[in-house]
């Protein structure tokens, strides 16, 4: 391969891989054709894209972004996601299609967070965290809590006042004398 045609490659994956910040190195290596392209389909509804790279290219492309530690000694066939609403959501993904049984080949081999390296381990426990849209709704619930707590607080012996005011006017209608009750 000429050297301009590695620079226009090495350019094109700075483009696409511009404002990333984590992404996943997978295994495809053995997968068929057909469970493939059933693959890149899955992960395009989950708005994550692979793409399968020669690893000095991508250490090209990636140096100097958060994804170049993800390419320090990779070796083999590499192929790269990234994608989803966070890493969290990308780990849970990748790990789930792992599990599945038409990608048995498919696993991660590791990949890169907030510009740290990250094993296959590291990447199945990352898997296990709380999605952001999970995070924000456990955010919202505890802030939620905490003021219908309040609310309670500050309405609960209103209401009792307001009950009692109540039961003291039904008695005066009825002709009861309130005062000496």
């Amino acid at each position: 391969m000429s050297k301009i045609v590695k620079q226009m490659m090495t350019d094109e994956l700075k483009a696409k891989w511009e404002g990333v910040d984590a992404a996943l190195l997978v295994d495809v290596i053995g997968m068929e054709a057909n469970n493939t392209v059933a693959l890149r389909k899955r992960l395009r509804e989950k708005d994550i894209s692979l793409m399968v790279v020669k690893n000095s290219l991508a250490r090209r492309a990636a140096e100097g972004t958060p994804l170049s530690a993800a390419f320090d000694g990779a070796s083999g066939t590499t192929a790269v996601v990234w994608g989803a609403e966070d890493v969290v959501s990308l780990a849970k993904e990748v790990t789930a299609l792992a599990g599945d049984d038409e990608f048995e080949q498919f696993e991660a081999k590791g990949g890169v967070m907030d510009g740290a390296k990250l094993s296959a381990d590291e990447v199945k426990a990352v898997s296990k965290w709380p999605s952001r849209t999970e995070l924000l709704s456990i955010v919202a619930g505890q802030i939620m809590s905490v003021s219908s707590e309040i609310a309670s607080q500050i309405t609960g012996p209103a209401g009792d006042l307001a009950g009692q005011i109540k039961t003291l006017i039904e008695r005066q209608e009825e002709g009861g004398d309130a005062a000496a009750e």
